[in-house]
């Protein structure tokens, strides 16, 4: 894997700066730069990535503490990745708790809900994990996580219809949701859904953090986390409910059309702003570093200007207006650009219309289908920016310096619950059936972690977590195992490798390892 992709999947440094990193007169910059905040935590990563490189390509860490990784349907680099370690381990002391506490942590299946209470539905569930290899996108053909088909026959025992909005909620990624889409069906017919996405799940701070700070994202780490989270009513509440309030006026700077004059060999584009910071708020997208003073009054935002990669640096502004000198360089007594020309177009707005053009965007980029995900992508957006970020009341560190470029990649990637909302009329006296289908990302430990449990596969169920569905009946089967060793469950598989669920006992998981690992 490429370095540059490294840091890419740490969340550590924008592409661009790591292009700047090799020009030595990156040097003239101060050190005030968007990455003066990453510099410690990206040179532990380097020595830690010296020592790994050349035996494993590393995989994104499932959004345990860096956010930026997106699911994917088992590349061969996860499997790599995943893969024993050098140390030639053979999985050691499994946990008591099998399929949890990986550092890859990729959640649990959860249970089917409704959106309405006390419907009186009761509720049949088989569940079903496939093992079987298949070919990925990556070409690959090999086991890797595992096929889900979650089955629920609902029962109406009253005398009149009932009709509920089923709510089938799954973890992880809305990028990862992107890449292996659920598939729904009802009473056998595929079903049209609505997509809802719930909050952050985790937290802010984690141990590498000092004296209270909160630059890097913590969890969710475990299925405890998850059931907390779909068994507090507030978070499905606020998944259901619109974006926040973006109706906000806001001034929009787009810089484009860049030249080069020929006077400068690699002239850097610099916007320094002055401002009053008590009257106005900037957000930046596509500048590759930043530079500011101790007091607030003046912000610097670059870009090195090669015409054949030039972005679209944007600058939006919330509140009084700025006033703003192109330089080339970083610092208060920087001279005028000179070795370039460039188009500003100002444009007066809303923060809804900004955020959406910008999320659209990203969408592009990463050639993901706009369709039903824009709404909840610019939702989830929205709710960084005013809950965590620059427009919060209590900003977290990792979001204080308004850069948008972070915040619309992390809205993608952290993980959450999302909600796939599909109607299901339930005839009275009768049944009907809810069936989602999806491929479910294993937890692992990533090759060259040293615990000891390198090349093992992680899943976990939670039988009830959330639901308000009462059951009579849940059970689980394993299929197409020929390919793996099952090392740990707590299932209580029969030589068939079918199961019955005490709905009593709130989670359940398994531990399997390819056999051509």
């Amino acid at each position: 894997m490429r370095a540059e992709h490294l840091f890419s999947i740490l969340g550590l440094v924008d592409p661009a700066l790591i292009d700047e990193a090799m020009d030595p007169s990156a040097a003239r910059r101060q050190q005030r730069a968007v990455w003066r905040r990453y510099a410690a935590v990206a040179a532990c990563c380097v020595l830690v990535c010296g020592a790994l490189f050349w035996s494993v390509r590393f995989l994104g860490m499932g959004g345990s503490d860096t956010a930026t990784t997106e699911d994917t349907a088992g590349t061969a680099e996860e499997q790599e990745s995943a893969a024993t370690g050098s140390d030639g381990s053979d999985g050691g002391s499994l946990p008591q708790a099998p399929g949890g506490r990986f550092f890859s942590y990729a959640g649990p299946v959860l249970p089917l809900t409704t959106l309405e209470p006390d419907t009186g539905l009761t509720a049949e569930r088989t569940l079903t994990l496939d093992f079987a290899p298949g070919t990925h996108a990556d070409g690959a053909s090999s086991q890797w996580g595992a096929g889900v088909t979650d089955r629920y026959v609902l029962t109406n025992p009253t005398a009149d219809d009932v009709t509920v909005t089923a709510l089938y909620p799954v973890t992880g990624s809305l990028a990862g949701l992107s890449e292996s889409a659920p598939q729904l069906t009802v009473s056998g017919a595929a079903a049209s859904y609505t997509l809802y996405a719930g909050g952050y799940a985790g937290a802010f701070g984690d141990e590498n953090d000092r004296n209270g700070s909160t630059h890097n994202l913590a969890g969710p780490n475990s299925w405890e986390d998850y059931a907390a989270l779909v068994s507090n009513g507030d978070y499905l509440t606020d998944a259901l409910s619109g974006a926040p309030d973006l109706g906000t006026p806001v001034t929009v700077y787009d810089f484009s059309d860049v030249t080069l004059t020929g006077e400068e060999e690699r002239p850097e584009l610099v916007v320094s702003c002055t401002f009053d910071p008590a009257a106005t708020t900037i957000l930046s997208y596509d500048f590759s570093a930043s530079n500011w003073d101790d007091g607030g009054t003046w912000r610097q935002h670059g870009q090195r200007i090669d015409p054949d990669r030039w972005g679209s640096p944007t600058l939006i502004v919330l509140g009084a207006d700025i006033d703003y000198a192109l330089l080339a360089d970083y610092g208060p007594d920087a001279p005028a650009l000179t070795g370039a020309n460039c188009t500003v177009v100002r444009r007066e707005t809303t923060l809804g219309e900004a955020l959406g053009a910008l999320c659209r965007k990203e969408l592009e980029e990463r050639e993901i289908a706009a369709g039903a995900m824009l709404e909840p992508y610019v939702k989830a957006a929205a709710e960084l920016l005013t809950v965590y970020g620059p427009l919060s009341d209590a900003p977290m560190d990792r979001y204080a310096d308004g850069r948008l470029d972070d915040l619309l990649g992390e809205a993608l990637t952290v993980d959450r619950v999302v909600y796939l909302a599909v109607p299901v009329t339930v005839p009275a006296g009768g049944s009907a059936e809810v069936t989602a289908s999806f491929w479910k990302r294993p937890g692992y430990d990533f090759g060259g972690s040293g615990t000891g449990r390198e090349g093992l596969q992680g899943f976990e169920v939670l039988t009830t977590a959330g639901s308000s569905l009462i059951f009579t009946g849940q059970s689980v089967a394993v299929v197409n195992t020929d390919g793996v060793e099952i090392t740990a469950e707590d299932f209580g598989f029969d030589s068939g490798g079918t199961a019955l669920l005490d709905p009593g006992q709130p989670r359940y998981g398994l531990e399997v390892r390819p056999l051509d690992s």
